[in-house]
């Protein structure tokens, strides 16, 4: 599974506002947090972590990817706009956000399905809101963290600047 991995750089990704890109146009030689976010979720206000994660670490190539998704308990309901608007104007999100897509299932986002597929290349469904994946400047997944641990954590920090 390692080489397929890095098939992630060819993955089409429609970002909230509509643009059309691909994953490796979007964050080529860049280290990736992507997760999954909702609005109405007990994790949501990680999105304030994952921020402050990104504006420290930013300059030296971190870049965070939102993927807000309603498969959980619909936790978030709304549409594109309207979670752009949230993320803004509740936790001043200024990190890119996807199109709202499903992460586990026959739907799921080709992104979803190979992140999901790390490491044993069977894909294990994501469990929650808020889970992360790192993915290196090479494309290729360097760990998943579940949605208990915040962005701030120790575990976190040290894998993005291990990352870096």
């Amino acid at each position: 599974m390692g080489n397929a991995v890095s098939t992630l750089q060819d993955i089409p990704l429609t970002l909230n506002d509509g643009t059309g890109t691909t994953f490796g146009d979007a964050f080529g030689g860049r280290v990736v947090l992507v997760v999954n976010v909702a609005s109405r979720c007990g994790f949501t206000p990680q999105y304030a972590g994952l921020e402050e994660l990104y504006t420290t670490y930013r300059e030296q190539g971190l870049m965070v990817l939102g993927v807000p998704c309603n498969q959980f308990k619909e936790q978030e309901p709304g549409t594109d706009a309207e979670i752009g608007q949230f993320c803004q104007a509740t936790y001043g999100v200024t990190f890119p956000l996807a199109r709202k897509a499903d992460v586990n299932g026959p739907d799921a986002h080709p992104l979803y399905r190979e992140l999901t597929a790390y490491p044993t290349g069977e894909v294990q469904d994501v469990a929650w809101n808020f889970e992360k994946f790192l993915v290196g400047r090479d494309g290729q997944v360097l760990g998943r963290f579940r949605s208990a641990v915040e962005p701030l954590s120790n575990e976190l920090v040290d894998a993005v600047r291990a990352a870096l």
